[in-house]
Protein backbone atom coordinates (compact mmCIF):
# COMPACT_ATOMS: atom_id res chain seq x y z
CA UNK A 1 0.00 0.00 0.00
CA UNK A 2 2.63 2.55 0.88
CA UNK A 3 4.21 1.80 -2.55
CA UNK A 4 0.99 2.45 -4.32
CA UNK A 5 0.69 5.30 -2.40
CA UNK A 6 4.26 6.67 -3.27
CA UNK A 7 3.49 6.07 -6.75
CA UNK A 8 0.50 7.66 -6.86
CA UNK A 9 1.72 10.66 -5.47
CA UNK A 10 4.95 10.64 -7.65
CA UNK A 11 3.03 11.12 -10.54
CA UNK A 12 0.29 13.83 -9.25
CA UNK A 13 3.93 15.28 -8.08
CA UNK A 14 5.38 14.83 -11.70
CA UNK A 15 2.38 17.10 -13.04
CA UNK A 16 2.88 19.91 -10.82
CA UNK A 17 6.93 20.00 -12.41
CA UNK A 18 5.86 19.48 -15.86
CA UNK A 19 3.02 22.70 -14.96
CA UNK A 20 6.00 24.94 -13.88
CA UNK A 21 8.57 23.77 -16.51
CA UNK A 22 5.83 24.10 -19.43
CA UNK A 23 5.61 28.06 -17.53
CA UNK A 24 9.17 27.90 -18.27
CA UNK A 25 9.25 26.62 -21.59
CA UNK A 26 6.53 28.47 -23.39
CA UNK A 27 7.74 32.35 -21.64
CA UNK A 28 11.31 31.74 -22.62
CA UNK A 29 9.69 30.64 -26.49
CA UNK A 30 7.49 33.83 -26.35
CA UNK A 31 10.72 35.86 -25.58
CA UNK A 32 12.77 34.69 -28.48
CA UNK A 33 14.76 32.61 -25.95
CA UNK A 34 16.04 29.04 -27.41
CA UNK A 35 15.03 26.35 -25.04
CA UNK A 36 18.15 23.68 -25.57
CA UNK A 37 16.84 20.67 -23.08
CA UNK A 38 13.07 19.59 -21.26
CA UNK A 39 13.08 17.48 -18.47
CA UNK A 40 11.00 16.09 -16.10
CA UNK A 41 13.08 14.77 -13.31
CA UNK A 42 16.49 14.99 -12.37
CA UNK A 43 20.03 13.15 -12.98
CA UNK A 44 20.92 10.65 -16.45
CA UNK A 45 17.81 10.59 -18.81
CA UNK A 46 16.25 7.53 -19.19
CA UNK A 47 14.44 8.69 -21.79
CA UNK A 48 15.20 11.03 -24.31
CA UNK A 49 13.90 12.41 -27.81
CA UNK A 50 14.64 15.34 -29.78
CA UNK A 51 11.91 17.40 -31.72
CA UNK A 52 12.88 20.07 -33.73
CA UNK A 53 15.61 22.11 -31.39
CA UNK A 54 14.20 20.62 -28.32
CA UNK A 55 15.36 17.88 -26.29
CA UNK A 56 12.92 16.13 -24.06
CA UNK A 57 14.05 14.27 -21.42
CA UNK A 58 13.30 11.67 -18.50
CA UNK A 59 15.46 11.98 -15.55
CA UNK A 60 16.65 9.04 -13.53
CA UNK A 61 15.33 10.95 -10.21
CA UNK A 62 11.48 11.18 -10.87
CA UNK A 63 11.04 14.35 -8.85
CA UNK A 64 11.63 18.13 -9.89
CA UNK A 65 13.05 19.02 -13.38
CA UNK A 66 14.42 21.73 -15.84
CA UNK A 67 14.30 23.65 -18.34
CA UNK A 68 17.92 24.14 -20.35
CA UNK A 69 18.09 27.71 -21.95
CA UNK A 70 20.41 28.49 -24.79
CA UNK A 71 24.17 29.06 -23.33
CA UNK A 72 23.30 28.47 -19.78
CA UNK A 73 23.22 25.97 -17.15
CA UNK A 74 20.85 26.35 -14.45
CA UNK A 75 21.91 30.29 -14.18
CA UNK A 76 25.67 28.95 -13.21
CA UNK A 77 28.14 31.68 -12.28
CA UNK A 78 30.76 30.18 -14.81
CA UNK A 79 27.68 30.94 -17.31
CA UNK A 80 27.44 34.63 -15.80
CA UNK A 81 31.05 35.50 -15.20
CA UNK A 82 31.61 34.59 -18.96
CA UNK A 83 28.60 37.04 -19.87
CA UNK A 84 29.88 39.75 -18.17
CA UNK A 85 33.34 39.53 -19.82
CA UNK A 86 32.25 39.36 -22.78
CA UNK A 87 30.15 42.57 -22.50
CA UNK A 88 32.94 44.44 -21.56
CA UNK A 89 35.25 43.20 -24.33
CA UNK A 90 32.14 44.46 -26.42
CA UNK A 91 31.17 40.62 -27.32
CA UNK A 92 27.33 40.43 -27.38
CA UNK A 93 26.10 36.79 -26.28
CA UNK A 94 23.27 35.46 -29.03
CA UNK A 95 20.34 37.30 -29.17
CA UNK A 96 18.68 34.08 -28.93
CA UNK A 97 20.23 32.89 -25.84
CA UNK A 98 19.00 33.62 -22.05
CA UNK A 99 22.10 36.15 -21.42
CA UNK A 100 21.29 37.86 -24.51
CA UNK A 101 17.87 38.33 -23.89
CA UNK A 102 16.67 41.35 -22.28
CA UNK A 103 16.69 41.65 -19.08
CA UNK A 104 12.78 42.30 -18.89
CA UNK A 105 12.53 38.71 -21.29
CA UNK A 106 14.80 36.48 -18.89
CA UNK A 107 12.54 38.14 -16.00
CA UNK A 108 9.41 37.14 -18.04
CA UNK A 109 10.46 33.61 -18.88
CA UNK A 110 11.92 33.15 -14.79
CA UNK A 111 8.21 34.29 -13.91
CA UNK A 112 6.89 31.85 -16.22
CA UNK A 113 6.78 28.55 -14.35
CA UNK A 114 5.09 30.35 -10.59
CA UNK A 115 2.87 31.96 -13.12
CA UNK A 116 1.65 28.45 -14.61
CA UNK A 117 1.55 26.76 -11.46
CA UNK A 118 -0.95 29.80 -10.13
CA UNK A 119 -3.10 29.35 -13.21
CA UNK A 120 -3.33 25.45 -13.19
CA UNK A 121 -4.53 25.72 -9.37
CA UNK A 122 -7.07 28.13 -10.62
CA UNK A 123 -8.41 25.90 -13.15
CA UNK A 124 -8.50 22.74 -11.13
CA UNK A 125 -10.13 24.66 -8.49
CA UNK A 126 -12.82 25.96 -10.99
CA UNK A 127 -13.59 22.64 -12.31
CA UNK A 128 -14.36 21.16 -8.59
CA UNK A 129 -16.50 24.49 -7.80
CA UNK A 130 -18.10 24.09 -11.98
CA UNK A 131 -18.91 20.36 -11.03
CA UNK A 132 -20.23 20.33 -7.13
CA UNK A 133 -18.37 18.45 -4.36
CA UNK A 134 -19.85 16.54 -1.54
CA UNK A 135 -19.12 17.96 1.78
CA UNK A 136 -18.77 16.78 5.37
CA UNK A 137 -18.94 18.75 8.51
CA UNK A 138 -19.99 19.60 11.82
CA UNK A 139 -21.93 21.88 13.60
CA UNK A 140 -20.14 25.11 15.63
CA UNK A 141 -20.77 23.94 18.85
CA UNK A 142 -18.20 22.92 20.63
CA UNK A 143 -16.72 21.10 23.44
CA UNK A 144 -13.99 21.84 25.98
CA UNK A 145 -10.46 20.12 25.85
CA UNK A 146 -9.55 21.28 29.28
CA UNK A 147 -12.56 18.83 30.54
CA UNK A 148 -10.99 15.50 28.66
CA UNK A 149 -7.14 16.23 28.85
CA UNK A 150 -7.37 18.89 32.31
CA UNK A 151 -4.81 21.04 30.96
CA UNK A 152 -5.18 24.94 30.59
CA UNK A 153 -5.84 26.39 26.62
CA UNK A 154 -6.57 29.56 25.39
CA UNK A 155 -10.23 29.10 25.56
CA UNK A 156 -10.27 28.56 28.90
CA UNK A 157 -8.91 31.95 29.26
CA UNK A 158 -11.23 33.44 26.93
CA UNK A 159 -14.18 32.26 28.94
CA UNK A 160 -15.54 29.40 26.93
CA UNK A 161 -17.60 27.12 27.90
CA UNK A 162 -18.64 23.55 26.08
CA UNK A 163 -21.96 23.87 24.79
CA UNK A 164 -21.09 27.61 23.71
CA UNK A 165 -21.84 28.17 19.66
CA UNK A 166 -18.65 30.34 18.12
CA UNK A 167 -21.11 32.04 15.49
CA UNK A 168 -18.23 34.28 14.17
CA UNK A 169 -14.18 35.03 13.87
CA UNK A 170 -13.44 39.10 13.71
CA UNK A 171 -17.21 39.28 11.99
CA UNK A 172 -16.99 36.20 9.46
CA UNK A 173 -19.75 33.72 9.70
CA UNK A 174 -18.54 30.54 11.28
CA UNK A 175 -21.56 28.00 10.55
CA UNK A 176 -19.41 25.21 10.72
CA UNK A 177 -16.22 23.23 12.64
CA UNK A 178 -14.12 23.60 9.13
CA UNK A 179 -14.94 27.51 8.91
CA UNK A 180 -13.60 27.66 12.81
CA UNK A 181 -10.89 25.34 12.34
CA UNK A 182 -9.86 27.48 9.57
CA UNK A 183 -9.52 30.95 11.02
CA UNK A 184 -8.02 29.79 14.15
CA UNK A 185 -5.53 27.51 12.12
CA UNK A 186 -4.38 30.87 10.54
CA UNK A 187 -4.07 33.26 13.21
CA UNK A 188 -1.39 31.44 15.75
CA UNK A 189 -0.27 33.83 18.28
CA UNK A 190 -2.35 36.57 16.72
CA UNK A 191 -5.42 38.01 18.76
CA UNK A 192 -9.16 37.43 17.20
CA UNK A 193 -12.78 37.98 18.34
CA UNK A 194 -14.99 35.47 18.89
CA UNK A 195 -18.96 36.15 18.55
CA UNK A 196 -19.93 33.68 20.36
CA UNK A 197 -23.68 32.53 21.62
CA UNK A 198 -24.37 30.73 24.76
CA UNK A 199 -28.57 30.11 25.03
CA UNK A 200 -30.08 33.30 24.29
CA UNK A 201 -27.21 35.60 24.82
CA UNK A 202 -24.89 36.70 22.84
CA UNK A 203 -21.14 36.92 24.20
CA UNK A 204 -17.87 38.82 22.56
CA UNK A 205 -14.63 36.80 23.56
CA UNK A 206 -10.97 37.76 22.83
CA UNK A 207 -8.68 35.14 22.94
CA UNK A 208 -4.92 34.81 21.05
CA UNK A 209 -4.46 30.69 19.68
CA UNK A 210 -1.25 29.19 20.98
CA UNK A 211 1.59 28.13 18.40
CA UNK A 212 1.23 24.07 17.94
CA UNK A 213 5.21 23.90 17.50
CA UNK A 214 4.50 20.95 15.75
CA UNK A 215 2.53 22.03 12.68
CA UNK A 216 2.48 25.65 13.31
CA UNK A 217 -1.21 25.77 13.08
CA UNK A 218 -3.04 27.85 16.01
CA UNK A 219 -4.79 26.52 18.11
CA UNK A 220 -7.75 27.16 21.41
CA UNK A 221 -8.15 24.05 23.26
CA UNK A 222 -11.50 23.03 21.74
CA UNK A 223 -13.18 19.86 20.45
CA UNK A 224 -16.24 20.34 17.93
CA UNK A 225 -19.94 18.91 19.79
CA UNK A 226 -20.85 16.20 17.58
CA UNK A 227 -24.60 14.69 18.94
CA UNK A 228 -24.50 10.83 19.94
CA UNK A 229 -26.44 9.74 16.90
CA UNK A 230 -25.15 6.50 15.48
CA UNK A 231 -24.48 6.96 11.60
CA UNK A 232 -23.57 3.60 10.46
CA UNK A 233 -22.88 0.07 12.56
CA UNK A 234 -19.76 -2.21 10.90
CA UNK A 235 -20.55 -5.80 10.48
CA UNK A 236 -18.98 -8.37 13.22
CA UNK A 237 -18.43 -5.38 15.45
CA UNK A 238 -19.06 -4.73 19.33
CA UNK A 239 -21.71 -2.27 18.25
CA UNK A 240 -23.41 -4.86 15.68
CA UNK A 241 -23.07 -7.90 18.67
CA UNK A 242 -24.64 -5.32 20.78
CA UNK A 243 -27.66 -5.06 18.52
CA UNK A 244 -26.85 -1.14 17.93
CA UNK A 245 -28.25 -0.16 14.76
CA UNK A 246 -28.06 3.08 12.90
CA UNK A 247 -30.15 6.05 14.41
CA UNK A 248 -29.62 4.93 17.85
CA UNK A 249 -28.37 8.03 20.17
CA UNK A 250 -26.77 6.74 23.03
CA UNK A 251 -27.74 8.09 25.78
CA UNK A 252 -25.94 7.00 28.75
CA UNK A 253 -22.47 4.86 29.22
CA UNK A 254 -22.00 3.21 32.61
CA UNK A 255 -24.16 5.23 34.48
CA UNK A 256 -23.12 8.57 33.14
CA UNK A 257 -25.07 10.88 30.61
CA UNK A 258 -23.59 11.07 27.21
CA UNK A 259 -24.15 14.53 25.41
CA UNK A 260 -22.01 14.33 22.64
CA UNK A 261 -19.62 11.71 21.09
CA UNK A 262 -16.65 13.08 23.89
CA UNK A 263 -18.30 11.98 26.45
CA UNK A 264 -19.01 8.62 25.05
CA UNK A 265 -15.00 8.39 24.30
CA UNK A 266 -14.23 9.59 27.93
CA UNK A 267 -16.12 6.18 28.81
CA UNK A 268 -15.03 4.36 26.59
CA UNK A 269 -10.93 5.03 27.89
CA UNK A 270 -12.60 3.82 31.36
CA UNK A 271 -13.55 0.61 30.31
CA UNK A 272 -11.08 -2.08 28.82
CA UNK A 273 -13.60 -4.58 29.00
CA UNK A 274 -16.90 -3.71 28.79
CA UNK A 275 -18.83 -0.84 28.57
CA UNK A 276 -22.59 -0.37 29.74
CA UNK A 277 -25.02 1.92 27.72
CA UNK A 278 -28.38 3.01 27.36
CA UNK A 279 -29.80 4.26 23.85
CA UNK A 280 -33.04 5.72 22.53
CA UNK A 281 -34.79 3.98 19.17
CA UNK A 282 -37.59 5.52 18.05
CA UNK A 283 -38.53 6.61 21.55
CA UNK A 284 -37.57 3.77 23.61
CA UNK A 285 -35.14 3.31 25.88
CA UNK A 286 -33.08 0.23 25.90
CA UNK A 287 -29.84 -0.93 27.63
CA UNK A 288 -27.26 -3.43 26.14
CA UNK A 289 -23.42 -3.64 26.89
CA UNK A 290 -20.36 -3.05 24.30
CA UNK A 291 -17.95 -6.08 24.45
CA UNK A 292 -14.10 -4.24 24.30
CA UNK A 293 -12.08 -7.36 25.24
CA UNK A 294 -10.58 -7.18 21.54
CA UNK A 295 -9.58 -3.37 21.91
CA UNK A 296 -11.32 0.19 22.44
CA UNK A 297 -13.12 0.43 19.07
CA UNK A 298 -17.31 0.03 19.03
CA UNK A 299 -17.38 -0.09 15.07
CA UNK A 300 -19.82 2.29 14.70
CA UNK A 301 -19.42 6.32 13.60
CA UNK A 302 -21.64 9.04 14.08
CA UNK A 303 -23.70 10.98 12.14
CA UNK A 304 -21.94 13.74 10.70
CA UNK A 305 -23.56 16.96 8.50
CA UNK A 306 -23.57 15.99 4.89
CA UNK A 307 -24.31 18.48 1.82
CA UNK A 308 -23.61 19.43 -1.45
CA UNK A 309 -21.67 22.27 -2.82
CA UNK A 310 -24.05 23.89 -5.40
CA UNK A 311 -23.07 23.38 -9.60
CA UNK A 312 -21.67 27.18 -10.53
CA UNK A 313 -22.05 28.81 -13.68
CA UNK A 314 -18.75 28.37 -15.58
CA UNK A 315 -18.28 32.25 -14.77
CA UNK A 316 -18.47 31.88 -11.65
CA UNK A 317 -16.58 28.91 -11.29
CA UNK A 318 -13.67 30.42 -13.07
CA UNK A 319 -14.24 33.26 -10.68
CA UNK A 320 -14.72 31.06 -7.41
CA UNK A 321 -11.36 29.71 -8.66
CA UNK A 322 -8.80 32.08 -9.17
CA UNK A 323 -9.89 33.83 -6.03
CA UNK A 324 -9.90 30.51 -4.13
CA UNK A 325 -6.02 29.89 -5.64
CA UNK A 326 -5.05 33.65 -4.82
CA UNK A 327 -6.56 33.65 -1.30
CA UNK A 328 -4.28 30.24 -0.41
CA UNK A 329 -1.42 32.07 -2.09
CA UNK A 330 -1.95 34.72 0.69
CA UNK A 331 -1.86 32.46 2.91
CA UNK A 332 0.86 30.39 1.96
CA UNK A 333 2.68 33.66 2.34
CA UNK A 334 1.77 34.80 5.86
CA UNK A 335 2.41 31.04 7.26
CA UNK A 336 6.08 31.91 6.21
CA UNK A 337 6.72 34.02 9.20
CA UNK A 338 5.96 30.59 11.28
CA UNK A 339 9.17 29.52 9.96
CA UNK A 340 11.48 31.85 12.40
CA UNK A 341 9.07 31.26 15.38
CA UNK A 342 10.30 28.41 16.56
CA UNK A 343 8.66 25.74 15.00
CA UNK A 344 9.61 22.01 14.71
CA UNK A 345 11.21 22.30 11.07
CA UNK A 346 11.20 18.15 10.95
CA UNK A 347 7.52 18.44 11.16
CA UNK A 348 6.56 21.70 9.07
CA UNK A 349 8.87 21.67 6.25
CA UNK A 350 7.84 18.32 3.97
CA UNK A 351 10.38 17.14 1.38
CA UNK A 352 9.40 15.37 -1.98
CA UNK A 353 8.81 12.01 -0.13
CA UNK A 354 6.26 12.84 2.81
CA UNK A 355 4.47 14.89 -0.48
CA UNK A 356 4.07 12.06 -2.22
CA UNK A 357 3.18 9.94 0.31
CA UNK A 358 0.75 12.19 1.49
CA UNK A 359 -0.59 13.34 -2.03
CA UNK A 360 -1.49 9.64 -2.50
CA UNK A 361 -2.77 9.06 1.03
CA UNK A 362 -5.31 11.69 0.08
CA UNK A 363 -5.68 10.58 -3.28
CA UNK A 364 -6.22 6.60 -2.62
CA UNK A 365 -8.68 7.67 0.62
CA UNK A 366 -10.70 9.42 -1.62
CA UNK A 367 -11.04 6.77 -4.40
CA UNK A 368 -12.21 4.70 -1.80
CA UNK A 369 -15.40 6.80 -1.18
CA UNK A 370 -15.74 7.04 -4.85
CA UNK A 371 -14.06 7.92 -8.38
CA UNK A 372 -15.51 11.64 -8.08
CA UNK A 373 -14.24 12.14 -4.00
CA UNK A 374 -10.96 10.56 -5.31
CA UNK A 375 -11.17 12.93 -8.53
CA UNK A 376 -11.56 15.94 -6.03
CA UNK A 377 -9.18 15.09 -3.36
CA UNK A 378 -6.56 14.82 -6.14
CA UNK A 379 -7.30 17.97 -7.71
CA UNK A 380 -8.02 19.78 -4.24
CA UNK A 381 -4.01 18.61 -3.33
CA UNK A 382 -2.93 18.73 -6.50
CA UNK A 383 -3.83 22.93 -6.52
CA UNK A 384 -2.83 23.57 -3.00
CA UNK A 385 1.09 21.75 -3.80
CA UNK A 386 0.96 24.06 -7.19
CA UNK A 387 0.45 27.07 -5.22
CA UNK A 388 2.65 26.27 -2.92
CA UNK A 389 5.39 25.93 -5.35
CA UNK A 390 4.19 29.05 -6.98
CA UNK A 391 5.26 30.86 -3.60
CA UNK A 392 8.11 29.24 -3.29
CA UNK A 393 9.62 29.91 -6.33
CA UNK A 394 8.89 33.27 -6.35
CA UNK A 395 10.77 34.04 -2.62
CA UNK A 396 13.58 36.54 -3.78
CA UNK A 397 16.12 34.11 -3.01
CA UNK A 398 19.48 33.02 -4.84
CA UNK A 399 18.79 30.14 -7.26
CA UNK A 400 15.37 30.16 -6.91
CA UNK A 401 13.29 31.98 -9.78
CA UNK A 402 12.45 35.17 -7.54
CA UNK A 403 16.14 35.53 -6.67
CA UNK A 404 16.65 35.49 -10.35
CA UNK A 405 13.89 38.06 -10.94
CA UNK A 406 15.42 40.34 -8.71
CA UNK A 407 19.03 40.34 -10.13
CA UNK A 408 17.51 41.00 -13.76
CA UNK A 409 15.82 43.78 -12.35
CA UNK A 410 18.85 45.33 -10.78
CA UNK A 411 20.20 44.57 -13.82
CA UNK A 412 16.74 46.58 -15.57
CA UNK A 413 17.27 49.67 -13.72
CA UNK A 414 21.13 49.86 -13.55
CA UNK A 415 21.17 49.19 -17.59
CA UNK A 416 24.35 46.78 -16.56
CA UNK A 417 24.80 43.82 -15.05
CA UNK A 418 26.01 43.04 -11.51
CA UNK A 419 29.27 42.26 -11.11
CA UNK A 420 30.05 38.37 -11.21
CA UNK A 421 31.66 38.27 -7.48
CA UNK A 422 27.91 39.57 -6.15
CA UNK A 423 26.62 37.33 -8.57
CA UNK A 424 28.56 34.44 -7.07
CA UNK A 425 28.07 35.25 -3.44
CA UNK A 426 24.39 35.37 -4.44
CA UNK A 427 24.23 32.49 -5.59
CA UNK A 428 26.01 30.50 -3.09
CA UNK A 429 24.32 32.07 -0.20
CA UNK A 430 20.76 30.56 -1.82
CA UNK A 431 22.37 26.92 -2.27
CA UNK A 432 23.35 27.27 1.40
CA UNK A 433 19.70 28.29 2.46
CA UNK A 434 18.29 25.52 -0.23
CA UNK A 435 20.06 22.51 1.12
CA UNK A 436 19.92 23.75 4.78
CA UNK A 437 15.85 23.29 4.17
CA UNK A 438 16.54 20.31 2.03
CA UNK A 439 18.31 18.78 5.15
CA UNK A 440 15.62 19.42 7.32
CA UNK A 441 12.95 18.07 4.80
CA UNK A 442 15.04 14.73 3.95
CA UNK A 443 15.26 14.31 7.96
CA UNK A 444 11.88 14.80 8.53
CA UNK A 445 10.73 12.69 5.55
CA UNK A 446 13.04 9.64 6.66
CA UNK A 447 11.31 10.11 10.23
CA UNK A 448 7.84 10.22 8.51
CA UNK A 449 8.38 7.10 6.85
CA UNK A 450 9.90 5.51 10.23
CA UNK A 451 6.59 6.17 11.73
CA UNK A 452 4.77 4.65 9.33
Amino acid sequence: MLFVRMAIGLFGLGIVVFIHELGHFLAARLAGIKVEAFSIGWGNPILKKKIGDVEYRLGMFPVGGYCKFKNTSDHSTNDYKEYWENLRSGIKPDPDSFLGANPVWRILACFGGPFFNLIFAAILLSFIWGIGFDMTTLGNRIVMASEITGEFHPADEAGLKTGDRIIEINGRSTSYFHQIQENITLNAQRPVVLTVQRGEEILYLNITPSLDRATGAGRIGIFFWNDPVIENVREGSPAALAGLEAGDIIVTANGEPVRNSMDFMMALDQSPQTLSIEYQRGGILAATELDLSQGLDPGFSWSVIQFRTPNLSIPAAIAKGFSESWRTLMIAVRSLRLLFQGIDLTQAVSGPVRISYMMGDVATQGFGQGFGTGLRSMAEFLALISIILCMMNLLPLPILDGGMILLYTVELIRKKPVHPKVFSVFQALGITIILGLMLFALFGDILFLVRR
